[in-house]
């Protein structure tokens, strides 16, 4: 297993990543003789090889001898096999994380002073060739902000103890590229990293059982301690350090603009066991792991700050704070350093010992913690400016002030955690509090406009709604119990820790209103005496279908009108958040009108919130997938409207996207790199609007694209919605049954417990398409809309190429399909069709999607001049052509399985063995698309 490698290029760099391919090829070759036999790796490479010869040219004769060699498998070799093509992916995407590190490398190395393209030195340097001012410059570096949160969303498919082998094998093989390794060193390498492949190949792949919540905790925790408190650093780091060079003779302390968020333990919606005390577990967690890395990097610097006071003069700020420290913190006998001469030593054990005390109750409210993040950087730079008083600013630029920002950046609670729930939990619950409050008996019964202005009433009232004296449903209680427990961990962790409650399927004013109703009960937002408002939480709104998205502007004027309201904005600095969803809005209209209903609702709510003088965040709900808005994090960026993003921009990081992107600590660091060049080009942009011409010739494409859009709708749900057989048709000829039973989340894959479309999420519903290689949610529909623009005139097609080089929109969606196209496979794809039951619909439904698919392939080729699809980014499209023959087998192997157990279970039997397989196979193809969905 060695022929996946890249394009022929005579580069070295591409030597490097085919030699690691065929290195690690050659090891699983050894592990597979080793655990199966010569007949093992045989059978492997003879399904390879007929693969890679079908993939090149279609032999009928060729297909059915394949055929028949994967279904006359006998069992334990059939999933011996599966498991030698899956390995075999993991490790050839270890080959390329490290390889882009080892590029980004290569281009510093030999680039000399030419600056990299998409990173932070292009974009600085862009400003001074722009002639921006320092004062300007100065406004755009302290008005840019991105914050990217980690979601709990189950699309991760593997187990934290294999993305730990994974980690291991990537840093021995980028060993390999140390050029003073003797020949023994290289063969204990070798050796090492056969261990590590056997270890992986006897490793279960599979999930024994669905991850708790706080199982997903840690695992999101992980990323911070492996990856962020290093990285993010460095990233602001660079940036100070190219301000300073194309700006020089300021000193630059870049404010805090990038910062990490998390969903973990806080994303209730659907989700059950996410309740008011996980919440605070999860929170008591993140501040474990602040307060262990700051000790731990304490106790790491600790060993430079020997400075001896018979050698140099110490500040007298800092004598004092250790005299005050030494009056007011209690240490233990064993933590007590000795030497009088060692001031910054003596200090720093005070110090420690106050983070260490942040995780001892006894000690809350006492000198012996810090009582906020800011004591801790104060005492740190008491440290910085002695440390320069006798010039030793090596070493504080080296550790002081790398430590003063990761503080800045975790503080005593790591990340931000946002709480999410249903709109219709809080209808329900305050439906029960004001019946028995016998303020309404019937609120879910009120009009819109009866809702409004009760809430109105209750927002401006100061008496509370609930009474201790009233028994509430559990729901109620535990809705209730939400926001104490906010509350408590504000006073215990800061605002800062949990300030943002998002509200899932939000479609009225009432529904943000609800939640600071409730907000209000329990202290999280009041009334001053001076009708002035205090408010700590603040109610997002998640717009999330196309009827939600086209709702949202008159529901954010509705809400920004009413006074009470605009007071608890101002509370939050004149900033309003808002949520909008790409993967229901694409699971609703498919993507041509979720990324056009989007972009309306972006200038819309924008248009809306400057009438109010309000600022606005746009939290973009991006899946990993296609289907879902997935695409590369600058991309995300740059793809806002420019007038849309001077409030800043928050992004979800979901599933594999997060261990593709922030496990190893170098790929984490350019994906940053990038994310910031991107917003600072996003702010350049805003400050540098098109002419009026282009204002005017954007408005007609705009045009274009909304008729597209309305015809590429109809089309959509035509299919979707209107046929009647489609929902069987999509269960039946995809493994959407079985992705369900893959343990790799703990939320359920439903709402309810109902088999409505509407009650489907949409990771499933692009998870199971995404696995049947049809990849439907991504491109249908795309076609018909565009052709009914095109109608086969010359003109009109001039017209789409003209917008498609000079409208980054339209750019962006033309290029996102095309991927997507890229990765179908419609004749795999109807393999899985065959497994439907009924002649009838199967071959009316999988002909349209043919045809579609067709007709969409051939506009986009037309729009965009390129022969084949995917020739502007040679790159990836022969990273595709390449693992495509490796991934088929599995394809055809889940077709075979699935039919095999869904007859076992037409019978009322199952078979645990041919579960199994099949969720190996979806484990496999996800290694190979590198997406789950």
């Amino acid at each position: 297993m060695t022929e996946l490698t890249v394009s022929a290029s005579k580069s070295n760099s591409n030597n490097l990543l085919r030699r690691d391919v065929r290195f690690l090829g050659n090891i699983l070759g050894e592990v597979l003789v080793h655990q199966g036999g010569n007949e093992l790796l045989d059978i492997v490479e003879k399904i390879r090889e007929t693969s890679k010869s079908l993939r090149s040219v279609f032999l009928p004769e060729l297909f059915a001898d394949f055929k028949e060699t994967i279904e006359t498998l006998k069992p334990d070799t059939r999933h011996q096999v599966i498991r030698a093509f899956a390995i075999y992916f993991q490790l050839v995407n270890i080959a390329e994380q490290n390889h882009r590190i080892r590029r980004k490398r290569d281009y510093e190395r030999s680039a000399g002073d030419t600056v990299q393209p998409g990173s932070i030195e292009s974009a600085i340097q862009d400003l001074k060739e722009r002639n921006f001012s320092y004062q300007e410059v100065q406004e755009i570096i302290e008005g840019l902000s991105l914050e990217l949160v980690m979601t709990a969303h189950p699309t991760e498919a593997m187990r934290r103890a294999i993305l730990d082998i994974h980690k291991r094998i990537s840093e021995d093989v980028m060993l390999l590229d140390n050029p003073t390794l003797t020949f023994r060193e290289r063969e204990q390498l070798r050796e090492k990293l056969l261990n590590e492949v056997i270890t992986l190949w006897q490793t279960d792949e599979l999930r024994d059982r669905k991850p708790t919540v706080l199982d997903e905790v840690r695992h999101g925790m992980y990323y911070f301690h492996e990856t962020l408190f290093h990285v993010l650093p460095d990233v602001y780091q660079e940036m100070e350090r190219c301000l300073s060079k194309y700006y020089p003779g300021h000193n630059w302390h870049v404010p805090t603009y990038l910062r990490f968020g998390s969903w973990i333990g806080g994303d209730r919606d659907g989700n059950p066991s996410v309740t008011s005390d996980i919440t605070w577990q999860t929170l008591s967690m993140q501040r474990k792991l602040a307060v262990r890395e700051y000790e731990r990097i304490m106790k790491e610097f600790m060993k430079s700050l020997s400075f001896s006071t018979s050698i140099v003069n110490v500040s007298t700020e800092l004598e004092e704070s250790i005299l005050e420290d030494q009056s007011n913190v209690t240490l233990s006998k064993n933590f007590i350093w000795h030497n009088e001469n060692e001031p910054y030593r003596i200090k720093l054990v005070y110090m420690m010992a106050k983070i260490k005390n942040l995780l001892d109750e006894s000690t809350k409210g006492t000198a012996d913690r810090y009582a906020t993040p800011l004591e801790f950087i104060n005492d740190l730079n008491i440290i910085d400016r002695s440390l320069r008083h006798h010039y030793a600013d090596y070493v504080a630029d080296t550790y002081i002030k790398k430590l003063i920002r990761q503080v800045e950046l975790f503080g005593f609670h790591t990340a931000s955690l946002d709480i999410r729930q249903h709109s219709q939990e809080h209808e329900n619950a305050l439906s029960e509090v004001l019946s028995k409050m016998e303020i309404s008996h019937h609120y879910a019964e009120l009009t819109e406009d009866e809702k409004i202005e009760l809430l109105s009433k209750l927002l401006n009232d100061p008496r509370p709604i609930t009474s201790p004296y009233h028994e509430y449903s559990e729901s109620t209680k535990e809705c209730i119990n939400v926001y104490r427990t906010v509350y408590e961990a504000q006073q215990e962790y800061g605002v800062d820790c949990i300030s943002k409650y998002l509200i899932s399927m939000a479609r009225g004013a009432s529904d943000i209103l609800e939640v600071m109703v409730f907000a209000k009960e329990v202290g999280l937002f009041h009334q001053n005496s001076d009708n002035t408002v205090t408010c700590t939480l603040q109610a997002v709104p998640l717009f999330e279908t196309i009827e939600d998205l086209h709702a949202a502007p008159d529901i954010m004027r509705q809400v920004l009108n009413m006074p009470i309201y605009r007071q608890a904005v101002s509370a939050m600095n004149d900033l309003q958040e808002i949520m909008l969803g790409y993967s229901d809005s694409n699971k609703d209209g498919g993507a041509v009108t979720a990324n056009w209903e989007l972009r309306v609702a972006l200038k819309d709510i924008t248009t809306v919130a400057d009438d109010f003088d309000v600022k606005l965040k746009f939290f973009h709900g991006r899946g990993g997938a296609l289907g879902r808005g997935g695409m590369p994090l600058n991309r995300s960026i740059l793809a806002q409207p420019a007038s849309t993003v001077g409030g800043g921009i928050k992004i979800t990081e979901q599933g594999e996207v997060i261990s593709s992107r922030y496990s190893l600590q170098g790929i984490a660091y350019r994906s940053l790199d990038q994310a910031t060049s991107a917003l600072v080009t996003a702010a350049i942009n805003a400050r540098s609007p098109h002419d009026a011409a282009y204002e005017k010739q954007e408005k007609e494409w705009d045009q274009i694209v909304k008729g597209i859009s309305e015809v590429s709708l109809h089309k959509y749900q035509d299919l979707i919605f209107r046929d009647p057989d489609f929902l069987t048709f999509f269960k039946e000829s995809t493994p959407l049954p079985e992705v369900g039973e893959l343990n790799i989340g703990s939320r359920p894959s439903k709402r309810k417990n109902s088999d409505r479309f509407e009650d489907l999420r949409a990771i499933p519903w692009v998870f199971a398409w995404t696995q049947s290689r049809y990849l439907l949610p991504a491109w249908y529909a795309a076609g018909t809309g565009i052709q009914s623009y095109y109608q086969n005139n010359e003109e009109n097609l001039k017209v789409l190429q003209e917008m498609y080089t000079n409208f980054s929109f339209f750019t962006s969606l033309i290029d996102s399909l095309q991927m997507a196209i890229a990765k179908a496979d419609l004749i795999i794809a109807k393999e899985y069709a065959n497994m439907t039951k009924e002649e009838s619909y199967r071959q009316r439904i999988f002909s349209q999607i043919e045809d579609e698919f067709k007709l969409t392939t051939d506009l986009i080729l037309k729009i965009t001049g390129q022969k084949e699809i995917l020739d502007n980014v040679p790159v990836i499209q022969e990273s595709i052509k390449l693992r495509n023959p490796y991934v088929d087998p599995l394809s055809y192997l889940q077709v075979q399985l699935l039919s095999e157990l869904r007859e076992i279970r037409d019978q009322g039997e199952d078979n645990s063995e041919l579960l199994r397989e099949v969720l190996l196979t979806i484990n496999g193809i996800a290694a190979g698309l590198r997406n789950t969905g």
